[in-house]
């Protein structure tokens, strides 16, 4: 098949970026002809490279063909970015405009058999307008989810193009009900697909033994995230036997309160940065914990590879890390509750002593024991991980596109 991928944003940043490179990797070795349309900022060149065996074409953000940043899928990106909530009507058409022109180029120069879109937001919306005779299918990724919410006045401008979508993919059986009942698409033409984890990238690796126990945050540096509250709380775990390490970026005031409470650890905390996915890689296999206190997530691809490196997990009671890790035996992974939230992705004021108590107790919980027992058990992560191979998330893929393709024949 020769496929038109769509991504609003930097296809080599964010979860939803690794997933497009790993389905074009994976769509490549199936023997598909593949074309990427996606966001990238004026004058700069993406770390996705693989121009070998897949055409690229980028709308250019902060000049070239829009003169405003990236507008993010989240509200904080590990990049200079825009929120939709704060663009104008006039920037907004734009915006589809430009799409618009440059998902009907893709197409006239590429004349793809199927369209796979990610986020049922804006750019799905417009690919679905330009091109409603090409079976398309769509991933969402939760963030779009988000947007829906919170960006009331641009519902209308999704809502119809999406309906008319042959197939969504989503992440999760939770995923699954919200995109029914937002979006009121039958939940016939919702095909669960999961996410995976590169398996070729992400191993066991041969871990120092504690103590220190090295815990690892990944992702964006915000608020959403946790990383303030996880942060703040390490600062009275003090005396506990540990090391947290900081990999990750984030954007203006938030990223900047991230990096003063982590300067102010001193010595138990090391702060990485922006990392490549082989470094992040590296750095998993060689930590004992993995921690994601998010108040928001879809099915977060980290906790797959944080598993798969061998570390053992906390992350908050959100669905899809529910659903990811259901039946986990309690010494591999812990659940923190999920406090009531004022926003989508932000808890109450009144809550964050709370929040920072029960993280605390979890934290010294799993300390106490790695200290005990360092290795995780390998037969556990095994069994948990089987479902979410590439290779398996692809072929759950690869049956939506041969659905989608036989729902535009008849």
């Amino acid at each position: 098949m020769k496929i038109l991928h769509i991504l609003s944003q930097r296809p080599d940043s964010t979860g939803s970026g690794y997933y497009i490179q790993n389905i074009i990797g994976q769509a490549e070795k199936a023997g598909h002809e593949n074309y990427l349309l996606a966001g990238l900022p004026h004058g700069e060149t993406t770390a996705f490279n693989r121009a070998e065996g897949t055409s690229m074409d980028f709308v250019r953000f902060g000049g070239g063909d829009l003169d405003y940043a990236i507008p993010g899928m989240s509200d904080v990106m590990p990049y200079t970015s825009s929120r939709f909530n704060d663009l104008t009507e006039a920037q907004i058409n734009s915006y589809e405009h430009v799409f618009s022109r440059k998902i009907g180029e893709a197409a006239q120069a590429f004349q793809p058999d199927i369209i796979h879109s990610h986020h049922l937001w804006l750019a799905t919306a417009v690919a679905r307008s330009v091109l409603p005779g090409t079976p398309m299918v769509c991933s969402c990724h939760s963030t779009d989810l988000r947007q829906f919410i919170q960006c009331r006045h641009l519902r209308d401008r999704v809502l119809f193009p999406c309906r008319l979508i042959d197939r969504i993919l989503s992440l999760s059986g939770d995923q699954t009900r919200q995109i029914a009942d937002l979006y009121d698409i039958s939940r016939e033409r919702i095909d669960l697909v999961g996410a995976g984890f590169n398996a070729g990238l992400f191993t066991r690796g041969d871990k120092p033994v504690p103590p220190p126990v090295m815990m690892l945050y990944a992702g964006k540096l915000s608020f959403a995230k946790g990383v303030d509250l996880l942060l703040e709380c390490c600062a009275g775990l003090s005396d506990l036997p540990l090391h947290l390490h900081l990999a990750g970026s984030g954007t203006g005031d938030e990223e900047a309160r991230c990096l003063d409470l982590a300067q102010r650890l001193g010595t138990g905390v090391t702060v990485h940065g922006r990392l490549q996915q082989e470094q992040l890689a590296r750095l998993m296999s060689r930590c004992h914990l993995f921690i994601l206190p998010s108040f928001f997530e879809g099915l977060p691809l980290v906790l797959l590879e944080a598993l798969v490196s061998g570390c053992r997990l906390i992350a908050t009671d959100l669905p899809g890390c529910r659903e990811l890790l259901a039946g986990a035996d309690a010494g591999l992974a812990e659940l923190l509750r999920l406090p009531a939230l004022e926003r989508v992705d932000r808890p109450f004021q009144r809550d964050r002593e709370q929040i920072r108590a029960d993280l605390a107790e979890v934290i010294e919980k799993m300390v106490r024991r790695i200290l005990q027992e360092p290795s995780a058990n390998q037969a556990e992560i095994d069994r948990l991980i089987s479902a979410f191979t590439w290779d398996a998330v692809f072929a759950r893929i690869e049956t939506s596109y041969q659905k989608a393709m036989a729902a535009k024949i008849s």
